[in-house]
Parts: C-alpha cells; sequence; structure tokens
C-alpha cells in the first residue's frame, strides 16, 4: 500500500520522498527493482522515477516533506487488537524532528488512533503537526487502478485545513471525496472491510446449505446479484477469505467492539464460517477419495488471491498443514512462489515449477488460487499427469465441462456432483 501510494502521487505530479527501514528494499527501489508483485506498478514507477527518491533516514525526509504519509502495517497481536507499535515508532521519530508538519494515517488503525495520537503529540509539544486519517481502500492485483480510479477519498480531519491540504493532493483524481471526522474516517475502513467478508461468508454458508438441498450456489449468486440491492461483487462462494486486511480488520473491528462493551455476534459468525470453510474442503476430499494417509494431493495456487505474491493468511496454508496432518504427501504450484522456497510456510511441501510437475501422480487435486494459467488448464494433458480422478474446485471457476470430458471428476464448492454446461454462467469475482 506504501509503495503504491507513493507512486501513484508522483504519477500526479507531486515530489515524493519514501522512507523504510529495510536497507535492502531501499537500495532496490533506488535501483529500479520492485521488491512485490503488483500489476502495471514497475511501469508507473519508471514513468514517474524523477519525481520519486528512497531512504532509511528520517533526517532527510524531514528535511524534504511536509506531508508525511504513515503507510506501516498493523498486524494482529495476540489479543486480537491491532498491533500500533509501528505506528507509535514513527510518530516518535516524526516528533523528534522539529517543524510544522501534517501527518496523513494509511495504515488501517482502530477507532480512536487519532485522538490518541493528537494527544501525544500535544504531550511532547508538538502541536503544530497536523493530523489525517485517509484510509485506504486497496485490492491487492488491483491497487494502481484503485489509487486512481478510487470508488471514493475518504479525508477525516480535526481541522478543515489539513483536510483541504489532503484533498489537493488528489485532485487529479475524479471521485466522490467524503469529508469527516477522524473517528469516522476510522470506522468507514473498517467496516467496509467487515461488511465484504460478512458477504463472503454468507455465500459460503449458502453454498454449504445448497449442497445439503440439491441447488447450485453458481447460480443462485448470479441470481442474487441482479438485485441492485445485493449486487455481484463477493458472492463467490470458495473457501474463505485471506490477505494481509480482511482476517485481522476483522478480528480488530470484533476486537473494538468487545473492548467498548458491545459483543459483536455476527462477526463471530462470519470469522468462524471463514475457519470452518477451509477444512470442508479436507471433508470433500475423504468423500471422493477415502483414507487419506499415503495419498497425494496436489494443491493449484498458494497465494491469498491471483495476480499478487502475497501469501499472508492465505487459504493453502492451513489447507496444506491439515492435509499433512492427515499424513497426505502434498505437491503445490503458484506462479509466484518459486521451488525450494517459503519452507517455513509450507513446511515439507513439494513445490513444483509447473501445474503439471505439481498434478503428476496425484490421487486429487484442489484449485485454491484462480491464477488465469491454472483456470486454463489443458485437463487433458492433466488427466495424463495424475493417478486419481478427483479435481475440486475450490473457487468455482473452472471449465466443469472440460474437467468432466477429461475424464476427470469435478466437485465445486455448493454445486451439482454432475457439471454444468458451459452456457451456464461461472465467473470469478476479481474483487475478492
Amino acid at each position: 500500500m506504501g509503495l503504491v501510494t507513493a507512486v501513484c502521487v508522483a504519477h500526479l505530479g507531486h515530489q515524493v520522498v519514501c522512507l523504510d527501514v529495510d536497507e535492502a528494499k531501499v537500495a532496490a527501489l533506488r535501483d529500479g527493482r520492485v521488491p512485490i508483485y503488483e500489476p502495471g506498478l514497475e511501469d508507473l514507477m519508471v514513468g514517474a522515477r524523477d519525481r520519486l527518491s528512497f531512504t532509511t533516514s528520517y533526517d532527510e525526509l524531514c528535511e524534504c516533506a511536509r506531508v508525511l504519509f504513515i503507510a506501516v502495517d498493523t498486524p494482529p497481536s495476540p489479543s486480537g487488537d491491532a498491533d500500533l507499535s509501528r505506528v507509535e515508532s514513527v510518530v516518535r521519530e516524526i516528533v523528534a524532528h522539529d517543524g510544522e508538519r501534517l501527518l496523513v494515517m494509511k495504515s488501517t488503525v482502530p477507532v480512536g488512533t487519532g485522538e490518541r495520537v493528537v494527544a501525544e503529540l500535544q504531550a511532547a509539544g508538538a502541536s503544530s503537526i497536523g493530523y489525517v486519517s485517509n484510509p485506504e481502500f486497496l485490492r491487492e492485483g488491483a491497487a494502481v487502478d484503485d489509487v486512481l480510479h478510487p470508488d471514493r477519498i475518504v479525508i477525516g480531519s480535526y481541522r478543515d485545513t489539513d483536510g483541504d491540504e489532503v484533498e489537493a493532493l488528489f485532485a487529479g483524481i475524479e471521485t466522490t471525496v467524503v469529508r469527516t471526522s477522524v473517528a469516522t474516517a476510522e470506522m468507514i475502513k473498517y467496516a467496509s472491510n467487515a461488511f465484504l467478508a460478512t458477504k463472503i461468508s454468507f455465500i459460503n454458508e449458502i453454498a454449504n446449505v445448497c449442497e445439503a438441498v440439491g441447488a447450485d450456489v453458481r447460480t443462485v449468486a448470479d441470481g442474487m446479484g441482479l438485485d441492485h440491492r445485493i449486487g455481484p461483487h463477493f458472492l463467490q462462494a470458495g473457501i474463505g477469505y485471506g490477505g494481509s486486511c480482511f482476517p485481522k480488520d476483522v478480528q480488530a473491528l470484533k476486537q473494538l467492539a468487545g473492548n467498548s462493551g458491545y459483543h459483536f455476534q455476527l462477526l463471530n459468525a462470519v470469522i468462524e464460517v471463514n475457519h470452518l470453510q477451509k477444512r470442508r474442503v479436507l471433508g470433500k476430499l475423504k468423500e471422493r477419495v477415502g483414507p487419506l494417509r499415503g495419498r497425494r494431493v496436489a494443491l493449484l495456487g498458494l497465494t491469498f488471491k491471483p495476480h499478487t505474491d502475497d501469501l499472508r493468511e492465505a487459504a493453502s496454508i492451513v489447507l496444506a498443514a491439515r492435509l499433512r496432518a492427515e499424513g497426505v504427501r502434498v505437491s503445490a504450484y503458484d506462479p509466484m512462489v518459486p521451488p525450494g522456497t517459503h519452507g517455513d510456510l509450507f513446511p515439507g511441501i513439494e513445490i513444483a515449477a509447473s501445474a503439471l510437475d505439481a498434478l503428476d501422480g496425484a490421487d486429487a487435486a484442489v484449485l485454491v488460487t484462480e491464477w488465469p494459467e491454472i483456470v486454463a488448464l489443458d485437463w487433458g494433458a492433466v488427466s495424463e499427469r495424475m493417478l486419481g480422478r478427483h479435481v475440486i474446485d475450490g473457487r468455482n471457476v473452472l471449465d466443469a465441462v472440460a474437467v468432466a470430458a477429461a475424464g476427470l471428476v469435478y466437485g465445486g464448492i455448493g454445486t451439482f456432483d454432475e457439471p454444468l454446461s458451459s452456457a451456464d454462467p461461472v465467473t470469478s469475482d476479481e474483487a475478492r
């Protein structure tokens, strides 16, 4: 989020200084190497290179910049609250440098963080530093487009002049600007992610009921999505949400409510459904293959979603661990996860150089991440490489007719055992 925001702001014509404490990362960026995979980012950075600089020095940063965006991560703490230690460290560094500045909080922080930071600034005698909440709403894999063509820009401020200054930075972007209080801006971010996660868990629950009653969740979702009050987005049944935002933000909002004396029952259910959904894949495998011990299962896709290299809270981590616990030999493929890497996340897992290599000799396969190259596999070639016949479509995106025509047995989430005709709509929600 930080690098994408910086590059896009530079693209809009502003001079931008980027600070990171990781010297290797800064050195790579100075050489023009992008340390993350995000479509379109590298080209945009090349085009804006004359307006971008990179440093590890707060002295250099504060000498050059007046408006300071905080874009550090806020991972979950053991209690489930957001860990704000990195935010606090940045604030301390900025306070240590004299000058009139404007702090803009891009990091996802609990409601009340702005009030707390301002109180700390005043206590430190740094009341000349302003504060604005400007939450991000970026989708990994589409982050550049989300900065330059957002659904909205939310700006929460204590002083209108501070909000005006931030709004002016994005003057070249046509969208709705929501001007509000800091606390409301903070809540908009959490509420947005919690609602999207709720839609995902809801359609997964519907999928589970569909399996019990003989309905097909894909057509159910299509029919629901035609209602403009519901819309089609985030109604793609599957094995649950993951990534760097939804799991921690939903948990943090639940914790915030609890700390405030309110029991958020709906979010408890959303979280529980998401945990259980990943484990349902094991049940499907046992139903189709029988006892799993000694079997070989291929996981197709490891990142939490396509078009990113992010593995945080990915469903594949849970699936791989549970399969290993069942005594399964697990192979896997992902275009962003080279063989021999991430042994800490996938201990004992054989990561292959291609999807077909991962499928070689497999008793069953599970599509975990809907990478286009995996969705478009030659299922005839897959059939020749696999030992078993079962393919579990964890995202309901495969051509079930093509899979069955290759002599394989298709199994979706909340779908009929027999494939739909290829004319039936089966779409992937790119926003997930």
